[in-house]
């Protein structure tokens, strides 16, 4: 399956690790932020977010809707460490680290957004690549659910996931 998605880097510095990916949706700056900075927006690509508290400082737990090989779902409480609506959501937050997306209008396509993803987190070398994976997936399911087509977590398993890990693992990107 060949993904629109690009393939997401990484910088390292010591034991932190930033994940970075450059998007660019046809969808108008609103929806975009609709989709990765609000409770109602998030389920459909990511995770439930509750509480979620929309302000610099805010309680938020954002809780993945999908599970490991071994039936865990991550539950990751933290706080909001940015927040300028409509431009800046960040989020820091346990075993994730800082999230961070801002969006802008994409000066090439009308309407159109582009989202600047950062994730910085300390974790070892090893788990860098299923962390582009697992990134690189939900960004895909992002893309789907911003066209109206959300994902239905009943139906996700790792096939898709292992595909990629795969491909970074190979040096994708």
């Amino acid at each position: 399956m060949e993904s629109p998605i690009p393939y997401g880097t990484v910088v390292s510095d010591a034991d932190t690790r930033t994940i970075s990916f450059p998007l660019r949706f046809p969808q108008p700056v609103e929806e975009v932020w609709a989709a990765v900075a609000t409770p109602e927006g998030l389920p459909g690509w990511l995770a439930a977010a509750d509480p979620f508290e929309r302000h610099e400082g805010g309680a938020i737990t954002l809780r993945w809707l999908n599970a490991d090989e071994n039936g865990r779902s991550t539950v990751a409480p933290g706080r909001v460490t940015g927040w300028g609506p409509t431009r800046l959501a960040e989020y820091t937050v346990d075993v994730h680290g800082r999230i961070r997306f801002e969006t802008a209008p994409d000066p090439d396509r009308p309407s159109g957004t582009r989202l600047r993803f950062t994730n910085e987190l300390v974790t070892p070398d090893s788990a860098v690549i299923a962390n582009l994976a697992g990134w690189h997936q939900h960004f895909e399911y992002l893309a789907a659910a911003l066209a109206g087509r959300p994902i239905d977590w009943s139906t996700w398993n790792l096939a898709r996931w292992r595909a990629l890990y795969e491909e970074y693992d190979r040096g994708a990107g």
